[in-house]
């Protein structure tokens, strides 16, 4: 009976001991598994934000060149007109707006026809006017020009009586929740509705900025924060984003300008209008109880919000240029003398090489390699060279290239020269003095949209957006010291689980817009905030279909878009990468090692990615760790091939410079009209040839123009302005590769990239 006993005890160990080492080995192993996942996730998010980033380096690039032609545009005699287009380029008109807004006239004579079927509004708005607007919203209805301008003009008197920053308290509501940004995703501003509860008189919202861009809904977004805060004015409140900005709308890839026009093609260019003067009075920030500082970049070591508290934030039209105060004649000529006589210390603009040239053209700026190291950013921007010392230059500098282009386009020139005089404008703000903001304003208004937290001490410039500059976990001390301040509440950046803590928990970034790069790619999140000033965060995921997803399944189907992406980055930086691999292929076989790849890829992309980890599931190596690079390439041409029938390297400019292309025709659309009219063409070439002082006859001008309306419609669109840029690529590729640099390799070049030519 005994032995029987021991027997069965000894055997229930065993049993037990098996046990817990089968539990203890699925352990080990999940744990392994959820570490791949996690890496895999981490690597895919950094794809992402890496292109992403990209992106805006191309945005800041390509608008710091039309500034540069803007600042240093000399003005004739006969072309007054020339500059009031220029100007019109990069900011309209805002004065003559306010005195049309004034009249009503805008939208009161804008008839609703009795066939309309979507939402209608009357003033001054009740709450039922709000939930009326998201439910048509949500199903699809669109709003009437007529009652958008409407709502902008009554938003815009609303904004006007508003400070800069707002003064919110917790003993007039139950609680205020703060929420990031939502970048025209109406599903997650309807969840967040949906979850938390409708703004009333006890739930205050707070929005960080950046409202529109990259989504498709941005128009109802705005619509639908812009009634609720009429309807609500004390308990709904708005800040400005860095996307709250008309230059960052144009960019092709963040949509917004696009979109308006899209849905609203007659009075697409009004709303426009009227929104980029909305825009201008949204507040900078909000402080909650005196001790919580919501904005939606950061801050910096100079940050004063006694001065933010004073500036005259309708005067920032964009955080993209700084238009400072006029000066006089005299004045600009004494600090012309200075420039000249200080020239050599003053930095060089980022896209002028060290031999102070311009790129031969715009749409090589994302080429160029020297950026990191001898740039100087539009945000913030720095002081440039004397006017006249670089219009010198420039003209020496295209002379060669615009003589072959002039030939191509049948162009004659005259070489009279157009003496300088003062233009239209300068005469105007002379007589006007209409005041801009200081550098000292306009750089407190870029710090505190375009800051991004770093963990490492003090304030360096972020080369990796391109813009703005890095604060350090010392800096965010010393503003919470100075106004006593318990923590601040940011938004400006996209993360994993839709916030994160930083700067010993006394930085929080809170970002609402869910599923941000692809399905599955994040979760979005907002911020509850009672009496007590505790944190209560809230996550969401807005789309359905995530939540019938696995994580590895969620994860494979993100991580398959981010290298699709990568893929095309790739491709479009085939020929330099060609060169760079040549390099490490010294005995010249055809073969490198993958370390090397890693290394040349890098070095073309700059987009500071894991390439050893990626090197797997891009490239197809051979057993010695080598790559043939010519098949590498070959092949990650095939699938972008397999969809256009056009010969590869004009596949790969094109797939380099599209979006810059985009941004360029809706800079030149400066009625925002979707086509580049003939006296819109004509005024273009002006600048440009004014700049590079060469004599173009309207004549000319006006046969080039029809020459790329392939339709004969009298105007150019997008698609023509693209096939013509393809068709000159192609004659330059099948001329002489010595007339064409950027045909030819960068080795045999002596060129080490194409922005350097």
């Amino acid at each position: 009976m005994g032995s029987g006993s021991s027997t069965r005890h000894h055997s229930a160990f065993q049993n037990a001991e098996r046990t817990f080492k089968a539990a203890a080995l699925i352990q080990r192993w999940y744990r392994r598994y959820v570490a791949r996942l996690e890496m895999r996730r981490r690597c895919t998010w950094s794809i992402f934000q890496s292109i992403e980033y990209a992106g805006q380096q191309d945005q800041v690039k390509l608008h710091d060149f039309f500034s540069y032609l803007m600042d240093h545009f000399i003005p004739s005699s006969h072309n007054e007109r020339l500059g009031e287009f220029l100007t019109r380029m990069f900011t309209e008109d805002r004065f003559a707006q306010d005195s049309e807004m004034e009249k009503c006239s805008d939208y009161e004579s804008i008839e609703v026809p009795d066939s309309y079927t979507g939402p209608r509004l009357s003033f001054p708005l009740l709450p039922d006017h709000a939930t009326a607007l998201i439910e048509a919203f949500r199903l699809k209805q669109q709003l009437h020009a007529r009652y958008v301008l409407n709502l902008l003009y009554e938003t815009k008197k609303h904004l006007v009586q508003l400070p800069n920053i707002n003064r919110v308290s917790t003993c007039y509501s139950e609680e205020i929740t703060v929420c990031g940004d939502l970048h025209g995703q109406l599903d997650d501003l309807i969840f967040i509705f949906y979850k938390n509860g409708l703004p009333s008189p006890e739930r205050s919202y707070v929005f960080n900025g950046d409202f529109v861009d990259r989504g498709k809904d941005s128009v109802e977004i705005l619509m639908i924060l812009f009634a609720f805060m009429l309807v609500y004015p004390k308990e709904f409140h708005l800040n400005r984003g860095n996307h709250e900005d008309h230059m960052v709308n144009l960019r092709y890839k963040y949509g917004f300008t696009k979109e308006v026009m899209n849905k609203y093609k007659i009075h697409g260019k009004e709303i426009l209008r009227t929104l980029q003067d909305v825009f201008c009075w949204l507040p900078l920030a909000t402080l909650i109880d005196e001790k919580v500082l919501i904005l939606h970049g950061g801050v910096s070591d100079i940050t004063d919000l006694e001065l933010l508290d004073k500036i005259e934030r309708n005067k920032i039209v964009s955080t993209m240029r700084c238009k400072t105060r006029q000066k006089s004649e005299k004045q600009m000529e004494e600090k012309g003398k200075a420039n000249r006589k200080s020239s050599a210390q003053e930095p060089i603009p980022w896209f002028l090489p060290q031999s102070r040239s311009l790129p031969s053209s715009p749409l090589r700026l994302s080429s160029y390699k020297a950026h990191k190291t001898s740039r100087s950013s539009s945000i913030p921007c720095c002081g440039c060279l004397d006017g006249r010392e670089l219009s010198r230059q420039v003209r020496s500098s295209v002379e060669l290239e615009l003589e072959r282009c002039r030939q191509q386009a049948g162009l004659l020139v005259t070489g009279q020269k157009e003496e300088p005089s003062r233009s239209a404008s300068e005469a105007d703000s002379e007589a006007g003095e209409l005041q801009k903001p200081t550098q000292e304003e306009w750089r407190q208004v870029v710090d505190i949209l375009w800051r991004d937290p770093m963990a490492q001490e003090g304030c360096k410039a972020n080369t990796i957006r391109g813009g703005g500059c890095y604060f350090g976990p010392d800096v965010t001390q010393q503003l919470l010291q100075k106004y006593n301040l318990q923590f601040l509440i940011r938004s400006h950046e996209c993360k994993p689980e839709g916030y994160e803590f930083c700067h010993n928990r006394k930085v929080l970034t809170i970002f609402s817009a869910s599923n941000y790069y692809e399905v599955g790619s994040n979760r979005g999140a907002y911020v509850k905030l009672g009496p007590a000033l505790t944190p209560h965060i809230v996550q969401y995921q807005a789309n359905k279909v995530t939540n019938t997803l696995t994580m590895r399944q969620r994860i494979s189907r993100v991580e398959e878009s981010a290298l699709r992406a990568l893929r095309e980055k790739l491709f479009a930086h085939s020929s330099d990468l060609l060169s760079e691999f040549k390099k490490h292929d010294a005995d010249k076989v055809g073969l490198i090692t993958l370390s090397d790849w890693a290394a040349a890829v890098e070095s073309v992309l700059h987009l500071g990615l894991p390439w050893r980890m990626l090197r797997s599931q891009l490239v197809n190596s051979s057993a010695d760790n080598m790559l043939e690079y010519k098949s590498w390439l070959k092949n990650l041409a095939k699938e972008q091939l397999s969809h256009e029938n056009i010969q590869s390297s004009l596949l790969e400019t094109l797939y380099r410079n599209r979006s810059n292309l985009e941004t360029i025709f809706r800079i030149i659309d400066s009625d925002h009209s979707g086509f580049i009219s003939l006296d819109e063409f004509r005024q273009t070439w002006k600048l440009l040839s004014s700049q590079m002082n060469i004599d173009i006859t309207d004549d000319c001008i006006c046969d080039l123009a029809r020459s790329i309306d392939f339709n004969k419609d009298g105007h150019i669109d997008i698609n023509e302005f693209l096939e013509a840029f393809r068709l000159v690529e192609k004659s330059c590729l099948e001329g002489d590769t010595s007339e064409c640099p950027q045909a030819t390799n960068a080795k045999d070049s002596g060129c080490n990239s194409p922005g350097a030519c």
